[in-house]
């Protein structure tokens, strides 16, 4: 079967901010009287982040959900244009060559939505076909991938996927939950794109998908949707989970390909918090330079849900060998993807 190609990524990222400065300027007085938030915001391996929505600038705790969605529109789409014209320039094609346009995202939705508004304005094909991923979570670039990848070889026409999530719009009245103040100490915002085609003799071909779900943790990990936003539940096991099940997803997805976790050159593992790189770290015995991308992603860009594990395999384009892609989020629900050299 013609091999469905990686050949080029795309992110485009809001403004910035600094993680001390937006707890000195918001959440401090937003969670007074939270003794932990402090350390929680500190401690969160986070040093600058983004926002289309900066709470020093403009506080959105108390808005509706069709006001957040609205706003969601209208920042999402520069964005993700940006994303996926960087893409499309990266892998050296042309928009109106494009056969499928996937959009994944949690934290937006509208109809029309981004799908055929960005594929009108950036001049793909009346013919183009489409798929929204929606509500997933910080795994779906996974999935996503699978579904694009699984056109691209059955078609043998070009993809294109873009994860686009705005978590700033989400931003929730303050209570005494430590759940919250964890999700408002880690997430940003960012878009970012892929191109995959078929056969190309450059970039990364997908080799395979495995995933996961533990169902009786359903609960640890929730994004509800509310007359204020959408609000995050976060159970601390979550790290604890994922301790069961990554070493097995590993072993399933190198054994497909008859490698060993020595033989992997790359590791792009979704930065979820500091405590869940530290869990993939030692469940699969990796070095600290081995996951230095994703602290590296983690530390200037936060954790920008599905978009996230995009933006660490842009830090590793100069990787040369197999790239593992891990993410994880509600179900609990683990993914990998296998990346070889075309």
């Amino acid at each position: 079967m013609t091999a469905a190609v990686v050949t080029g990524l795309g992110s485009a990222l809001p403004a910035t901010f600094d993680q001390d400065a937006v707890w000195d300027g918001f959440f401090a007085r937003h969670y007074d009287g939270v003794r932990a938030a402090g350390r929680i915001f500190a401690s969160a391996g986070v040093r600058r982040r983004h926002a289309v929505a900066s709470p020093m600038d403009e506080d959105i705790s108390g808005w509706g959900t069709g006001a957040r969605m609205e706003r969601y529109v209208q920042e999402a789409l520069p964005l993700g244009k940006q994303a996926v014209a960087g893409a499309l320039d990266a892998a050296g094609l042309a928009a109106d060559e494009v056969g499928l346009f996937a959009v994944a995202t949690c934290t937006g939705y509208a109809t029309p939505g981004l799908d055929i508004r960005l594929a009108g304005d950036l001049g793909m094909p009346p013919g183009l076909e489409r798929l929204l991923v929606g509500h997933m979570g910080c795994y779906a670039a996974i999935p996503g991938l699978a579904a694009v990848s699984d056109f691209v070889t059955a078609r043998a026409r070009p993809a294109v996927l873009l994860c686009c999530e705005l978590t700033s719009l989400h931003v929730q009245p303050a209570q005494r939950d430590l759940e919250q103040v964890v999700a408002h100490a880690l997430f940003s915002d960012a878009a970012a794109a892929v191109v995959l085609e078929p056969g190309a003799f450059r970039g990364r071909r997908l080799a395979g998908i495995v995933a996961r779900t533990d169902a009786s943790t359903a609960d640890h990990m929730t994004w509800d949707v509310t007359d204020l936003g959408f609000r995050m539940g976060l159970s601390p096991r979550v790290p604890d989970v994922l301790s069961r099940h990554v070493g097995g997803v590993v072993e399933e997805l190198l054994d497909g390909a008859g490698l060993r976790i020595e033989d992997v050159a790359g590791w792009a593992v979704h930065p979820g918090g500091p405590r869940i790189l530290d869990v993939v770290r030692d469940e699969l015995g990796l070095t600290e330079d081995e996951i230095a991308a994703s602290r590296r992603v983690l530390a200037e860009h936060g954790n920008c849900s599905s978009a996230t594990v995009l933006l660490v395999l842009e830090e590793m384009a100069d990787v040369d060998g197999p790239v593992v892609v891990m993410a994880f989020g509600p179900g609990l629900t683990l993914y990998a993807a296998l990346l070889l050299p075309a």
